[in-house]
């Protein structure tokens, strides 16, 4: 049984937050999905994953190419296509507590700085924890990523 991990962004942009991520879950040999809503966003991200560091580079792809199922780390608005064992969510995207429950992990990034974005991660929170999924809140407020919450 997984667990959900939300990731409270205060100090850090998202892309950078994400590469630590999917490098560290990578290295865990997980197969990642990474969802948003926005495919205009995905492909931003995609090109953000793309120019990174040579030696810190991330094979990934977007969704709808032939290839989807072969993908360590798929950007997606949907489902995962590549077998995913972790997926991490972006931009308000939904995850349920079944995908909590049938995935290694779940990691659920959201804008600190974002009212909107709060609320949206809050009511996650919420929805996951009363329907019995195991759930960590971590925030980078202090500098460093702290564990502030575990249900």
């Amino acid at each position: 049984m997984g667990a959900a991990y939300f990731y409270h962004l205060t100090r850090r942009p998202l892309e950078d937050t994400l590469t630590m991520l999917l490098g560290k879950a990578l290295q865990a040999g997980w197969r990642v999905a990474v969802r948003g809503p926005d495919a205009g966003r995905l492909g931003w991200l995609d090109e953000k994953l793309w120019l990174g560091a040579d030696e810190g580079f991330l094979p990934h792809g977007l969704a709808g190419g032939p290839h989807d199922a072969d993908q360590p780390v798929l950007l997606t608005t949907g489902p995962a296509a590549n077998n995913a064992t972790c997926v991490m969510t972006i931009d308000g995207a939904e995850v349920t507590a079944e995908e909590v429950a049938a995935l290694d992990r779940v990691c659920v990034l959201f804008d600190g700085n974002d009212p909107e974005a709060l609320n949206v991660a809050r009511a996650q929170w919420k929805a996951l924890k009363d329907a019995g999924a195991s759930a960590q809140y971590w925030s980078e407020e202090s500098g460093r990523w702290e564990k502030k919450a575990e249900t």
